[in-house]
């Protein structure tokens, strides 16, 4: 019987296996030593890393591999920021969130593109929610983020609030629209974050002498191209010379370029540069369609797109130059019994937060729009984008079109083109650098269908953009029943003249395309049918527009006068000839310029299509077979630097510049003169300078900015508003007895008490604050504290001064009932002693 062993927790182990452990002990003898050290590092490690057992150290391991994933685990997030992310859905990180929030959470400043729908906002929300983390009363503002557009800034605290639903950070809105004293009471509650239209924001500060933003680490601007064009560059200069120095500042767009000396006003130190997605700057799941039309067939156009095209579940947005545009079609889409929803700059804040969430909620099929929605705006069950109004900007595009297609989700964007939008959609291809190819005429399906269609279909596969015409007949059934709504209704039969005036303003301030497309435009070849409508037309039909397209283009022999000639000779034998010598003599001088027109065009090198830069600026030279050779050129591809970049087109399309998009004299503005020569040069100096009259000296302006006469500037809907104070904040601060105290001047103080003690400002957030072994091992916790927030200390005040008033009043009324009784006894008194004086 075997003995026990004196330790029972190690069990025994047999001789046997004992003896042949020593055995393989002494064969791996110098190998043993090196696995001891080896252990003994690993050991240390594990004691250095603060191993407490096997569990501990199977999770530490566990978070390590997670954190090689490559997802949301390896940014090391708070368990807070981590679940809100999580709640949210998200799983791996999109590609430019993997590339810019590690970098972000290292506290360096940041410029980031990627293309619309890639998930920019989570890329600067969530480090935002680490690096704030928790609610500090009286710290001020910590965070800014400021948004071009009402509706942008709206969803952005909508995905604030869904990413932080774990934390206790508050959040306030400053955005156009919305009552002055809310935004008030908002600042009262001391918000960590404040998301803000610069015109908005801008008001404040100008209102309220207590907010100061000084205090913010964090500042965000979201459609930075946008925000620093033209239109804020007033507001964003007064904001950004309130912002305090430590600060990290982070630029995000679609679309951005790549020079950062247009964004030097930010105050960006040691930036990184992050652009994604430059060659593809739309998703490759979005379809685009163009339809070449006449401007007064669009009406009909839009109705057949929306009723035969589209989809009855499908949700579409509609983008128009105009607020007067929106109106229009808002009430013809009525007249046919199409219920749409609405938005433009001008419009009421409520009824525009109602009109979208009635899209957001599949209540409305359509929205129709003007560029204020085309920035930022995530819809995400949205099928269809409709251009009523071509762009007259690349960039503008490119962000009207990325509202669909947006997470992997696959959508259409349709574009009407006019004749006159044939050059700005020959821009939009050379900054998109895709082909553009017309559809075949009819003359060219009917010879061969089957290999035109396989044609199309090769190119389009190919990333061929494909453009081509509505069927006439088709939109002739239509256009007739525009007509009769619109004769039939006094306000569209108004509103259509002011539509025609708006336009004729919206075409006034458009861009100039580029000389080049204008000129590429004249020579481009005659379109046919789009091929989305081949399968509605058959050979009869399509043998009837080739034959309506033919007389188009048909040129009698003679002239009218010729013609007139003629039959008045017929008419009678005395008819005069004079006619037809004026016309066969002006006809000879034509002839020959015609014939002379034609030899120097002929003389000219035959370019093949091959050849024909349809897209880049500068393609490879090829040799051409034949007799008629191109010079060479003096360059050598080696050695030559030319004034003009190869990404010429792609820069000057994302340029946050106004006009300066496609212009051919890109180096005017490197001239410098010191005193012009002509008149317009004089002019335009002057204009580059201001007279100040606080300083009361000339101030030169930056490129786009511009100072009005009156002191008003504009917000962010076009109104102009007056850049002091209205006394707005004074009356509310009378009223309510409260005040707003963003300046950050307590901060210091307040960060040395404990969360336990700070007053009433920690029971709204309660469910935040932990209780157990941290509070508990302070000592006193339980004790209240004796010190006060201002608001505490207005609320004893104004009870006390409620006590005051009410003992006042008693007191008042105990002392009327006394005088009231002693003349009463008084009166009595005097009447007892004249009846007892007259009784005696």
């Amino acid at each position: 019987m075997a003995k026990p062993s004196k330790n029972p927790k190690r069990p025994r182990v047999p001789a046997s296996r004992r003896r042949q452990a020593e055995d393989t002990k002494v064969e791996r003898g110098p190998k043993d030593s090196k696995e001891f050290e080896e252990d003994e590092e690993e050991l240390q490690q594990q004691l250095a890393m603060g191993v407490s057992s096997a569990s501990h150290l199977k999770r530490i391991k566990q978070e390590k591999k997670k954190a090689k994933s490559g997802g949301f685990e390896s940014l090391g997030l708070c368990p807070e920021v981590y679940g809100g992310v999580k709640k949210k859905g998200y799983r791996v990180p999109t590609p430019i969130q993997r590339k810019t929030m590690p970098i972000i959470l290292s506290g360096a400043d940041v410029v980031a593109m990627a293309r619309t729908g890639s998930g920019k906002t989570a890329a600067f929300l969530i480090p935002m929610l680490q690096k704030l983390r928790k609610h500090v009363p009286q710290a001020g503002v910590r965070a800014l983020i400021l948004s071009p557009t009402r509706d942008l800034a709206i969803q952005t605290l909508k995905f604030t609030k869904e990413l932080g639903r774990f934390t206790d950070l508050r959040t306030s809105l400053l955005v156009g629209g919305d009552s002055m004293e809310t935004q008030f009471e908002e600042l009262t509650q001391s918000p960590d974050i404040i998301i803000a239209t610069p015109g908005r924001l801008m008001h404040h500060l100008s209102e309220v002498d207590d907010m100061s933003l000084r205090t913010v680490e964090y500042v965000v601007f979201d459609e930075a191209d946008y925000l620093f064009s033209l239109g804020f560059a007033e507001q964003l200069h007064k904001i950004l010379t309130q912002l305090g120095e430590n600060r990290q500042t982070l630029l995000f767009s679609a679309t951005l370029p790549s020079a950062l000396a247009e964004f030097a006003k930010a105050g960006l130190r040691d930036p990184q540069l992050i652009r994604l997605d430059v060659e593809t700057k739309i998703s490759p799941d979005l379809k685009l369609v163009f339809f070449t039309l006449r401007q007064e067939e669009k009406h009909a156009a839009l109705l057949y797109l929306v009723r035969e095209r589209i989809g009855s579940g499908e949700q579409t947005l509609i983008f128009v130059s105009t607020k007067h545009h929106v109106e229009f079609l808002n009430i013809l889409f009525r007249e046919e019994g199409i219920e749409p929803s609405v938005s433009y700059g001008d419009m009421d804040q409520d009824a525009r937060k109602i009109h979208i969430s009635r899209f957001r909620a599949r209540k409305t099929m359509l929205l129709i729009v003007t560029d204020v929605a085309a920035r930022g705006l995530d819809i995400p069950l949205l099928d269809n984008v409709v251009n009523w109004d071509f762009p007259p900007k690349p960039k503008i595009f490119v962000h009207r079109v990325g509202r669909v297609a947006r997470a992997g989700r696959t959508g259409t964007a349709y574009s009407f083109v006019t004749s006159e939008d044939m050059p700005y959609l020959l821009d939009l291809h050379l900054f998109l650098s895709k082909p553009l190819k017309p559809a075949p005429t009819e003359e060219e399906v009917l010879k061969d269908i089957n290999a035109v269609n396989s044609t199309i279909d090769a190119a389009i596969a190919n990333g061929v953009t494909v453009y081509g015409r509505f069927p006439q007949p088709m939109l002739d059934l239509v256009m007739d029943r525009v007509k009769e709504i619109i004769s039939g209704s006094a306000e569209l039969d108004a509103l259509q003249k002011t539509c025609s005036n708006a336009f004729r303003l919206y075409k006034k301030t458009k861009p100039m395309p580029s000389s080049e497309s204008i000129r590429r435009s004249k020579d481009m070849p005659r379109e046919g049918l789009h091929p989305i409508f081949r399968d509605l037309i058959g050979s009869n039909e399509l043998s009837a527009l080739a034959f309506s397209e033919h007389l188009k283009s048909f040129k009698p022999k003679q002239t009218i006068l010729e013609a007139e000639g003629v039959s008045s000779k017929l008419k009678s034998s005395h008819g005069s000839n004079l006619l037809i010598d004026v016309m066969r003599k002006k006809r000879a001088v034509h002839e020959g310029v015609i014939k002379l027109t034609q030899e120097k065009k002929s003389a000219e090198p035959v370019v093949t299509k091959e050849e024909e830069p349809v897209i880049e600026v500068t393609t490879e030279k090829k040799e051409v077979c034949g007799t008629k050779r191109k010079a060479k050129s003096f360059k050598d591809d080696e050695f030559y630097i030319s004034s003009v970049p190869p990404n010429q087109h792609l820069e000057a399309g994302l340029s946050v510049k106004g006009n300066d998009s496609f212009v051919p004299n890109r180096l005017d503005a490197a001239v410098l003169d010191l005193v012009a020569d002509d008149s317009s040069g004089i002019q335009k100096q002057k204009a580059q300078y201001h007279w100040d009259k606080k300083s009361k000296k000339y101030i030169k302006l930056n490129n786009g900015e511009r100072v009005t006469a009156s002191g008003k500037v504009k917000t962010e809907s076009g109104a102009k508003v007056k850049a002091t104070k209205t006394g707005i904040y004074e009356k509310w601060k009378k009223s309510t007895h409260r005040k707003v105290s963003l300046s950050g001047k307590d901060a210091d103080d307040t960060d040395a008490i404990p969360h336990s003690s700070r007053g009433g400002n920690q029971r709204g957030n309660s469910r935040f604050v932990k209780s157990g072994r941290n509070r508990g091992s302070m000592p006193n916790a339980k004790v209240p504290s004796e010190l006060k927030d201002p608001e505490q200390v207005r609320k004893v005040r104004q009870q006390k001064a409620v006590k005051v008033q009410r003992f006042n009043q008693k007191h008042q009324k105990h002392a009327k009932g006394n005088k009231f009784q002693k003349m009463g006894k008084g009166k009595g008194g005097k009447g007892k002693g004249g009846k007892g004086k007259g009784r005696r």
